[in-house]
């Protein structure tokens, strides 16, 4: 993990970020949590909570979301989830359009062929993509 937080850190510095305690102790927060989470979850966060207040995880996961570093999530109406963007971690999700449930596809993904098949043609350095499927739950089906 000390190598992914050092990138995150370098990527942020590169976006015009500033390195602080709050900023380092909420990404490390993000890595340990495998999956998305929202801005109450993290205030939640014993550790994170001792270093700064709600506004200012707030602020510094839109300046984040803003620099490509987080992805937000979720439907507009209900509440954000916030996680990392982190090339070497493929992450697709479903979302539940009735309770807002984010859960992880696991399904090997359509879209990797092409996205390399891009990345070769176009040149461009740390592609990415976001896919999300939307739906009804098995539990709200029910």
């Amino acid at each position: 993990m000390n190598t992914e937080l050092g990138d995150l850190i370098d990527r942020c510095r590169t976006a015009g970020l500033r390195r602080t305690k709050a900023l380092e102790v909420l990404l490390v927060t993000l890595l340990e949590n495998e999956r998305p989470i929202t801005l109450a979850g993290l205030a939640e966060s014993h550790l994170l909570s001792s270093q700064c207040d709600k506004a200012t995880i707030y602020r510094l996961l839109h300046r984040l979301t803003d620099a490509g570093i987080v992805r937000r999530l979720g439907l507009h109406e209900r509440a954000a989830y916030f996680t990392l963007i982190l090339p070497e971690r493929r992450c697709d999700y479903l979302i539940c359009t009735e309770c807002g449930t984010i859960s992880l596809v696991d399904a090997p993904c359509p879209v990797h062929d092409l996205q390399n098949e891009i990345r070769s043609k176009t040149g461009y350095l740390n592609l990415y993509h976001e896919l999300e499927f939307f739906g009804t739950c098995p539990k709200c089906a029910a």
